[in-house]
């Protein structure tokens, strides 16, 4: 029993928590992702839109997608629902029917929204619904998410060869530009891809947006051993290095570049991603043999020591096992320099320094034997002394054809001396010069002394490294064939010959990298032979536009009220060159709006509404200044400034450090609203009050005004009723219903202000404020709000004459008896007479040392409704109340038997009320009678038992009588117990019980026989019958009263107990012999009963006739047992 007892409580309360556990987890939670979000035109955006906290989880819910645009920031357009096919509105149906805008189930509780091509309009707040198909609302069933769309400013150039080709192992060099204009920080991430024949790109080599390098798959080692190489110079240039090609590099070779933008989350996403122009890479096969014996190289000249403009001669000659078998590449070197290589199948290739003089016929190269190869080089010049050395390696042929090269072998040095020969030409240039980036270079070569032809080749050599070397820009011939070099036939170059003594080199848009060396070469010409070369070099420095343009944002008026207009300058000082502008606004700490971006070519792109917006330029000596002008600003326009300036050379962007941020302000005008009300109003209650506010001065002739009436009286302060700019009324949130049905607002011409009070009643007394507000409308036809004006009027309300007076005015005490029945009187001792008069009475409880003060226990309103107040802790006092009303002016309050937990102070209070002339009763007065403090004692004990000793002799049958004189209360129940106890011993044992539900209970241990008998209400008697020598001894009777306690049940109130009985028990013989010796005593005894009896027949003849004698007096209730009302209480009291 024990188990199953303590585990119900425990099963409820677990039950309990996990009802509450359940309850605190089923909040609906809607998210979507954090905004802003920046796309770019053109490519599809993700919104995802997550809930959760449904009761049924599985259940598949229905999303809507909707848009506020900043142009209307109060208009909800719908563009997508899950649930309703007409949803959308017209501007989204088309594309939502093309299913250009979708949505994706990812499961029941999450959906993808995607627009697949994102337009300029699509700019604004998304926000996400969930439909909810339960029948509570709890928690958030929607998430919103801004979206900025921004331009496409990604460009990605590559100026190389549309097709190349090469041998197995030769070197690859390609270039790509890559640059974004996006005013917002962004990440480029790079890569170079391989598409092979028939498949897909396969990854060379990338730089991701956090600058770290990686191989594409198959490229790993290749990249590990130095082979494959992406290189960054500048701001934008690309290189990728393949120093060893292979038969697997065959196929087209392009470069795609990708920009990132972090969003709110912190995840990095792509934006936009485009690709450079595919080129096309051949690579032929070599054989592959495995490699040979020793080789032996040897160097020879026809002339060592020369003159300037002499042919110099070199000859190179190998030796080896079986020569004319085999294939030998050769090459001369001067000073580490590679100058010509002879193939293994005769093919002569140049080295770039000397590509130039090869190509005007001053090198030349040829194989002229079996072990023989001559190099020649006419006119020499004195940079061509030095030493030389011949340098040849063995070619093995595979069965594809290709060659594999096999070890090197040098000659050894051969020192050529060149001396200067006298000519009669010479060259000039300025030693240094400085150009500004994007600029146009000019050199001038001056010769003097020209007699012949003369060509020039114009060189150069980059200032980043000191190892760097020559190379061929541009040449132009005697004949004057102008012919570009290297990586400058892409470039807007030119060389030209103004005037017989000078030649000039102009290369357009020049770069920093375009900075350092210039050479220029002059050669004489007699016939088609050079005779003499003369070379002058100047150093060229180019400024980079960060050093030359600077930005800087200035205005004559930052702080502006609204409809004011703005002029904004952002200063781009520096040389002329094509530049794109873009004004951005950051209205927060995080956000940064574009604007508009002014782009190089005179092309606008405006981002969103900005049609407070204009734009001019100025073109000004070593300036241009921009001019955004702001026409009739508000507060959508206020915020800080900044124009971001980047330049466009070569097809790519260079941004330049952005402007200062610039804090325009703009205000609302200051309020000119003056107000005119009466300070005091007096009125008699009942009546109609009319408070008035009138506007006795306005700011503008168009203004409309939102108007708030407050009340204040003591520390009670509430909004009465309210009206917005619209005339919209709201009444306060603290307004009952009943006033709100007496009160109205009217506005007039003026304008003037009312608000009207139907039958005001006394509590309406106190302090009446208008508040008033005026609102303008902006250049943008946006209402705001100007400071707020006020004006109070205290309102005196005259309650009418009343002689309302309460009979008790002084506390009064009330002593009762538990049980009893109690009045309270509450009487009106003069009364109103006209006009007609109401009266709600309620009597007031509270009990001492509790937080129960002043509850009402009962009411009588002024319509004759009787209504008990609902209190859970007085629920049994008011089942025991009875309101009556024995007249007009009296109010009694009777509680029926008393308890004692009724003890407290009771009020009656009385409001007088009357109708007014629309038939709406009012509150007129009230009184309170002087509190009545009621205490309830329970009955005093009053039990006594007879309580005389008396002794018997017996050898039969005895009767041990119990009975109880007087008793506390005639609600008194018995509990009767007899005991025996032996004359010498202390110890009482109880033999029977009569417990008073009428419950027996023989406690004798068979030892007794015994019988109960109760032939009187307060006589208990108990027979011992056939008794025995051994029940002799002491006897006598305990008796327990108890009563009905109304506040607590039955209890115990007082125990008595009777005198001994003494008992002696005799056998037949014994009885006989005693009875004889004590039977004059017994004739004694019996005599006096028969005298007392008598005695009582006599008293009792007398009282029945003494009313007769008497006059009829009041009779007086009989003591006769018989007479006396008997309870029979049920044994389930006990």
């Amino acid at each position: 029993m024990k188990g199953s007892m303590y585990s119900v409580p425990k099963t409820t309360l677990l039950l309990c928590l996990a009802l509450l556990m359940h309850c605190g987890e089923a909040r609906v939670l809607t998210e979507a992702p954090a905004g802003p979000l920046y796309r770019v035109v053109g490519s599809p955006l993700y919104i995802s839109c997550n809930v959760s906290g449904f009761v049924s989880e599985s259940l598949q819910k229905e999303f809507e997608f909707r848009i506020v645009k900043p142009a209307k920031p109060d208009f909800e357009i719908n563009i997508i629902s899950t649930r309703d096919q007409s949803f959308s509105y017209a501007m989204y149906l088309s594309r939502v029917n093309n299913k250009n805008i979708i949505v994706n189930r990812l499961s029941p509780n999450s959906v993808l929204f995607e627009i697949k091509s994102l337009q300029k309009d699509d700019e604004g707040e998304y926000e996400c619904t969930v439909i909810n198909v339960e029948s509570v609302y709890m928690g958030t069933y929607s998430a919103k998410t801004t979206v900025k769309v921004i331009d496409n400013s990604l460009s990605v150039s590559s100026h190389d060869a549309t097709t190349m080709s090469y041998n197995e192992g030769d070197a690859l060099t390609l270039t790509c530009q890559a640059s974004s204009n996006t005013i917002q920080h962004t990440h480029l991430s790079f890569a170079w891809y391989l598409r092979r024949d028939g498949e897909d790109s396969a990854e060379i080599i990338s730089l991701d947006r956090d600058f770290t390098l990686s191989a594409g798959q198959g490229f790993e080692r290749r990249y590990q051993d130095g082979l494959i190489r992406l290189d960054k110079t500048e701001e934008a240039t690309y290189w990728l290095k393949v120093a060893q090609l292979q038969l697997s590099d065959h196929g087209r070779i392009y470069c795609q570049a990708q920009e990132w933008i972090q969003d709110p989350d912190r995840s990095w996403y792509c934006i936009t991603h485009k690709s450079g122009a595919e080129i096309a890479v051949n690579v032929k096969a070599r054989e592959v043999v495995p490699d040979t014996s020793s080789l032996v190289v040897r160097i020879s000249a026809q002339q060592s020591v020369l003159h300037e403009g002499q042919e110099l001669s070199l000859s190179c000659n190998i030796d080896t096992e079986k020569l004319k078998e085999r294939f030998f590449s050769v090459a001369w070197l001067r000073e580490n320099v590679e100058l010509a290589q002879i193939g293994p199948t005769g093919i002569l290739s140049v080295g770039s320094e000397y590509s130039g003089r090869e190509k005007v016929g001053e090198l030349k190269a040829a194989r002229t034997g079996d072990r023989d190869y001559r190099l020649t080089l006419q006119p020499v010049r004195t940079e061509d002394q030095g030493e030389y050395i011949c340098r040849a390696w063995p070619q093995e042929r595979g069965q594809d054809g290709a060659f594999t090269r096999g070890a090197a072998q040098d000659s050894s040095s051969q020192l050529v001396t060149i001396s200067v020969t006298e000519s009669g030409i010479s060259v000039n240039m300025k030693g240094s010069l400085s150009v500004n980036e994007g600029d146009r270079l000019k050199l001038i070569c001056q010769v003097d002394g020209v007699k012949g032809q003369l060509s020039v080749t114009w060189q150069h050599k980059p200032a980043s490294t000191s190892t760097a070397q020559f190379t061929n820009v541009i040449s132009l011939s005697q004949e004057g064939v102008m012919e570009k070099e290297g990586e400058f036939k892409s470039r807007k170059v030119t060389a030209a010959r103004p005037s017989p003594g000078s030649f000039t080199l102009e290369l357009d848009e020049v770069t920093p990298s375009d900075s350092g060396v210039y050479q220029c070469t002059v050669s004489e010409w007699k016939t088609s032979s050079k005779t003499s070369s003369h070379s002058q070099t100047a150093a060229v420095t180019v400024m980079s536009t960060d050093a030359l343009v600077k930005v800087s944002l200035k205005s004559r008026n930052t702080r502006v009220t609204i409809g004011e207009n703005v002029e904004l300058m952002c200063q781009v000082r520096g040389p002329q060159m094509p530049v794109t502008v873009t004004w951005s606004l950051q209205r927060d700490a995080t956000t940064l709006d574009n604007i508009l971006t002014m782009y190089y070519d005179g092309s606008i792109s405006w981002s969103g509404d900005q049609r407070r917006y204009q734009l001019k330029v100025e073109n000004q000596k070593m300036q241009v200044m921009h001019y955004l002008l702001i026409n009739g600003a508000t507060l959508r326009e206020a915020g800080s400034y900044q124009c971001s300036v980047s330049v466009f050379l070569h097809n790519v962007h260079k941004k330049l450090p952005p402007s200062n941020l610039l804090a325009v302000v703009v205000q609302r005008p200051v309020s000119k609203l003056a107000l005119t009300s009466p300070a005091n109003l007096k009125a008699s209650i009942s009546t109609d009050i009319e408070l008035k506010c009138s506007v006795a001065k306005k700011s503008s002739a168009s203004s409309r005004y939102a108007v708030t009436w407050k009340f204040q009286h003591q520390a009670e302060n509430k909004v009465i009723v309210s009206s917005d700019k619209d005339a919209v009324v709201t009444f306060g949130p603290q307004l009952d219903l009943r006033l709100r049905q007496r009160i109205s607002t009217r506005n007039s011409q003026g304008p003037s202000f009312a608000l009207l009070i139907r039958q005001a009643e006394v509590s309406e007394n106190g302090s009446y404020t208008c508040e008033v507000a005026e609102w303008l409308q902006d250049p943008n036809g946006v209402w705001y709000q100007l400071s707020s004006t006020n004006r109070t009027t205290l309102v005196t309300l005259i309650e009418p004459a009343n002689d309302l007076h309460l009979s008790e005015t002084e506390e009064k005490r009330l002593v009762v008896k538990e049980g009893d029945e109690v009045e309270l009187k509450c009487n009106i001792i003069s009364m109103v007479s006209s006009p007609p008069s109401f009266y709600k009475v309620v009597w007031l409880y509270s009990r001492h040392s509790s937080s129960i003060v002043n509850v009402p226990l009962v009411e009588l309103d002024h319509q004759g409704l009787l209504r008990y107040p609902e209190s859970q802790a007085l629920k049994g006092l008011q089942g025991r109340l009875h309101l009556s009303r024995p007249s007009q002016n009296s109010f009694y309050l009777g509680i029926q038997r008393a308890h004692e937990g009724d003890n407290g102070t009771y009020q009656c209070q009385v409001e007088l009320y009357q109708l007014d002339h629309e038939g709406h009763w009012q509150q007129k007065a009230s009184k309170k009678a002087g509190p009545v403090a009621l205490t309830v004692n329970v009955t005093e004990k009053n039990l006594s038992i007879e309580m005389d000793e008396l002794e018997l002799n017996v050898s039969r049958d005895f009767t041990i009588p119990c009975s109880i004189k007087t008793q506390s209360s005639g609600e008194s129940e018995f509990q009767v117990t007899w005991f025996w106890k032996k004359e010498k011993e202390s110890r009482q044992r109880p033999i029977f019980t009569s417990y008073r539900n009428c419950t027996l209970q023989d406690r004798s241990e068979k030892d007794y026989q015994l019988r109960f008998y109760r032939p009187l209400p307060n006589l208990f008697n108990l027979t011992v019958l056939r008794p025995v020598p051994e029940n002799s001894g002491l006897y006598f009777c305990e008796v327990e009263e108890w009563l009905p306690s109304l506040s607590h049940g039955w209890r115990k109130v007082a125990v008595e107990k009777s005198k001994y009985l003494a008992v002696n028990v005799y056998s037949d013989g014994e009885a006989d012999s005693k009875t004889q010796c004590k039977s004059d005593t017994w004739m004694w005894i019996l005599a006096a009963l028969l005298v007392c009896l008598l005695l009582v027949i006599l008293v009792l003849m007398l009282k029945m006739c003494w009313p007769k004698i008497s006059g009829g007096k009041k009779p007086v209730p009989s003591l006769w047992t018989e007479q006396l009302p008997l309870d029979n209480k049920p044994s389930a009291e006990d």
